[in-house]
């Protein structure tokens, strides 16, 4: 595969947890494409839980990386002018850079998100919205992919923002493939608020995991809510104010998810045809799967087969790249599919905005 650098920079106080998402994700793997190095300013940096790293790479490994992540960290200010020039520096030239949690203050603070949407920590999204008024602060999402700039809410959300790029760069094969190792959730997405009244069920209440369990399953059944909630044993009521309460979203929206992430794996990995997909995650038809693609995706599923059918062809070009489907004349690949708000955004998004899921630290 052609290498896809990954610079993880590690500002002074960067919050370990933050730091370990990218470094576990963008790991290298057969499978994967990247190359991942710890960079920092200094060779050494502190932590918030009291320990040092040390770090490989330093600001020239970050201006040669195709992706930059900053983690995390303890707000630093004024933060040193040669960070925020290599910041700004990465996103001139076309380069992706992605924040995890408060790493969007650098972000802002380097000029990188002028005029675009972001997010950053429930906790910390008030002082986030008055230090930097040329950001649209995006409050009730998981992430916000802008195409080149990706931002996330709190530690968790991290996860859900560097599976959502291995998706857009690899497939939901490869992305959950990843997602399992980690025992992790394998795709958060859809709008919700970034925090949970209820993320787990209280004492004395049985969780609705098992009733999502026992649906994914059958997506390619007639799955209404009437069905939903006599299998956990409530009324509809009941079930929708409950279902919303642990996940952050209706069990409309949640099913239409899961479809459309069975359709994806099931485009890259299977030839059926269009109908069959259809069918088999839950969609109904063929043009029923277009237009939910179309609408979530920006793309279409025959054009998104295309892109992430697994085959032993070289891998993904690096974003913006001659050869990359996501850069100049092309579509899909490192590059992603479509662009924040429709066929007239820049490439590399899932669509308007792309908020996604229920975040909590």
């Amino acid at each position: 595969m052609t290498v896809h650098r990954v610079a993880v920079l590690a500002l002074d106080g960067v919050t370990p947890l933050d730091l370990a998402i990218p470094a576990q994700i963008f790991t290298h793997r057969p499978e994967t494409p990247y190359e991942m190095t710890l960079c920092a300013l200094d060779a050494k940096v502190a932590t918030t839980a009291g320990f040092a790293l040390l770090a490989d790479g330093d600001l020239e490994q970050v201006r040669n990386a195709d992706t930059v992540i900053v983690p995390g960290s303890e707000p630093i200010r004024p933060l040193p002018d040669a960070v925020l020039g290599v910041l700004a520096e990465a996103h001139e030239r076309g380069r992706r850079v992605v924040s995890i949690c408060t790493g969007a203050f650098a972000l802002a603070a380097a000029g990188v998100l002028d005029g675009l949407h972001a997010t950053t920590h429930w906790k910390h999204i008030d002082e986030f919205e008055r230090d930097f008024p040329a950001v649209t602060v995006d409050r009730d999402v998981l992430y916000v992919d802008e195409g080149d700039v990706l931002t996330s809410a709190g530690v968790c959300c991290g996860i859900d923002l560097c599976l959502h790029i291995v998706r857009r760069d690899l497939g939901a094969e490869v992305a959950n493939q990843i997602a399992r190792g980690l025992v992790a959730a394998p795709h958060r997405d859809g709008g919700q608020a970034q925090y949970v009244p209820a993320p787990v069920a209280v004492t004395g209440e049985a969780s609705l995991s098992g009733t999502r369990e026992w649906a994914l399953h059958r997506l390619g059944e007639p799955l209404t809510l009437r069905v939903l909630a006599r299998h956990a044993g409530l009324s509809q009521r009941t079930f929708m104010r409950r279902f919303t309460e642990e996940t952050g979203t209706t069990p409309l929206q949640w099913m239409l998810n899961a479809r459309l992430g069975r359709a994806r794996e099931l485009l890259e990995t299977t030839d059926r045809s269009m109908e069959q997909v259809a069918r088999d995650c839950g969609l109904g038809t063929a043009a029923n799967l277009r237009l939910h693609f179309r609408r979530t995706l920006n793309t279409t599923p025959t054009a998104y087969r295309r892109t992430f059918t697994r085959s032993p062809s070289p891998g993904p070009a690096v974003p913006g790249g001659p050869s990359d489907p996501g850069g100049p004349g092309g579509l899909g690949g490192l590059g992603g599919l479509g662009g924040p708000g429709g066929p007239s955004g820049p490439a590399g998004s899932l669509g308007s905005g792309a908020s996604v899921l229920p975040a909590r630290r």
